[in-house]
């Protein structure tokens, strides 16, 4: 059956993706080695939740030799996350910490024009972008420096090889994530996609070329490179500002490196309609950035296939049946009732191999069980993907902190419809 290629396929893509991620030393700390650059933490706001506060805070109790400092920057004044900022401040007084407001933004990206404003105050050579609902433990500053000492001391590809030929130097380092806290059944659903599927797909993407593109959660980007593409201001109008940070430094020919150790995001409550619009503008944040392979990407939907098939089958077989004048009952006595009866245990095993899969790859990344979806939302994630990348190609609309806007073909923000 034709249908039996793509299953089979989308089974191979899972498995494959499931051994690139199993051989990353996720969560893998470094021996202290002493090394610990001075860092500007720019951490762009707008409002808070129950979490936030505890969000923050991680920041400010980092076990760094280091120097520190944290910008917080905001659109206004009256922002109720002000007030935790302020009370962090005043809590740790040690910590050189401030809060920005940051009038007259420009640029369609608010959180990439509070960016061009925090980068003009900070004062050190290593810039850490942190989103407001990332929380990191203790030691992440120490490990994600790592990269850089590692490059400097021969742990990775030096400077210039084997006749004379100059290799990439490190230009951003950036970390996976994982949704911390899925409290509803829609955000357990949208774990998947995030805690199972995301981070071994990125993984996978580096066994085929370099990593050209940032993770968002957290970002290292040295003070020179981020000046080889224009700083944050040429960024202050596009969607995916982590993107296209991590994409333009790569053309700059820099490269893009992964440290081991995992942060947590951590969002209020949401219910299914508010899950289904942040997957839909990331859906179409991917298709706009990464057209082609986005459009391929279906192929890997590890049990859309499968079904579809199992839906062939059972179609032939009642066609074959009605022509041999046998009723539905005797499916499995015809010819076709016989090939449905096999695709019926192959396309079983391919679903059921990638609820195993999927299990385990959250399980990988938050070794919590607790966080673990239950089995039966995997198909369901996966079949609702496809209605996602179906939803992509139907609409240029994303819905971003309660603001519809439009996204051009570039990636660009259009400005409020």
């Amino acid at each position: 059956m034709a249908l039996a290629t793509p299953a089979s396929l989308s089974f191979a893509l899972g498995l494959w993706q499931w051994l690139v991620a199993r051989k990353f030393p996720l969560h893998q700390r470094i021996a202290g080695t002493g090394f610990a650059p001075a860092i500007s933490i720019l951490k762009p706001l707008k409002g808070c939740d129950a979490t936030t506060a505890e969000s923050l805070r991680s920041w400010f109790n980092q076990n760094y030799s280091g120097a520190v400092q944290v910008l917080f920057g905001v659109a206004d004044v009256g922002d109720p996350v002000c007030e935790i900022v302020r009370r962090l401040i005043s809590e740790y007084p040690q910590r050189d910490a401030r809060l920005i407001v940051c009038e007259k933004l420009a640029g369609t990206n608010a959180k990439a024009a509070k960016l061009v404003q925090l980068e003009k105050l900070a004062r050190h050579e290593l810039i850490l972008i942190g989103d407001a609902d990332v929380r990191v433990p203790p030691d992440f500053l120490a490990n994600i420096v790592a990269p850089f000492d590692a490059a400097k001391s021969g742990g990775s590809p030096p400077a210039a090889g084997a006749g004379g030929v100059t290799r990439p130097t490190i230009g951003l380092v950036s970390c996976f994530y994982r949704l911390a806290n899925p409290t509803t059944t829609a955000m357990r659903w949208e774990a998947i996609a995030i805690n199972a599927d995301f981070w071994s797909h990125v993984l996978q993407s580096q066994t085929l070329k370099p990593l050209d593109f940032a993770l968002g959660a957290a970002m290292l980007v040295p003070r020179a490179a981020l000046a080889e593409i224009g700083g944050f201001n040429s960024l202050a109008d596009c969607l995916a500002d982590d993107y296209q940070l991590g994409q333009r430094i790569a053309r700059k020919g820099h490269r893009i490196a992964l440290c081991p150790v995992v942060v947590e995001c951590w969002h209020a409550p949401m219910i299914w309609g508010e899950v289904w619009r942040h997957q839909l503008r990331w859906a179409r944040t991917i298709r706009v950035c990464q057209p082609l392979p986005y459009i391929f990407s279906i192929l890997s939907n590890a049990t859309l296939w499968p079904l579809l098939w199992l839906v062939w089958g059972l179609l032939q077989t009642t066609i074959c049946n009605s022509q041999s004048g046998l009723g539905p009952g005797f499916g499995f006595i015809a010819l076709g009732g016989i090939q449905f009866h096999k695709a019926t245990i192959i396309a079983l095993i391919y679903v059921l191999a990638r609820i195993r899969l999927a299990q385990n790859l959250q399980r990988l990344l938050a070794p919590d069980r607790d966080l673990v979806s239950p089995f039966w939302l995997v198909p369901v994630k996966d079949l609702l993907q496809a209605a996602l990348w179906l939803g992509a190609f139907l609409g240029n609309t994303v819905e971003w902190r309660g603001r519809k806007m439009e996204l051009r073909r570039d990636g660009t923000l259009a400005g409020e419809k």
